[in-house]
């Protein structure tokens, strides 16, 4: 089982250092991030798929959520809930 960290104070965030965040959305234990470039990039904990990577794997890194990527589609925005993630495309 993969490690989660829970952190109640501000971190910094651990992403490519090309990319530009515009949105960021906290969750109860997850997190996403929205870039300038459309895409979506989430982590934390991930036991009812609300990080949308299609499975229901935790992770404590930063994933691009692929399946917009491959659809082609833009994020302009992301919400997070207690155990879900809304986004408008």
């Amino acid at each position: 089982a993969a490690f989660i960290s829970i952190q109640a104070f501000p971190a910094l965030l651990d992403l490519p250092q090309e990319l530009e965040v515009s949105t960021v959305s906290c969750g109860s234990r997850h997190t996403a991030v929205v870039t300038r470039g459309g895409e979506l990039y989430t982590w934390g904990w991930g036991k009812y798929g609300q990080l949308g990577h299609g499975d229901s794997a935790s992770s404590d890194r930063a994933r691009r959520v692929e399946l917009l990527v491959a659809r082609g589609l833009w994020v302009e925005e992301v919400v997070c809930g207690p155990w879900t993630t809304y986004v408008r495309v």
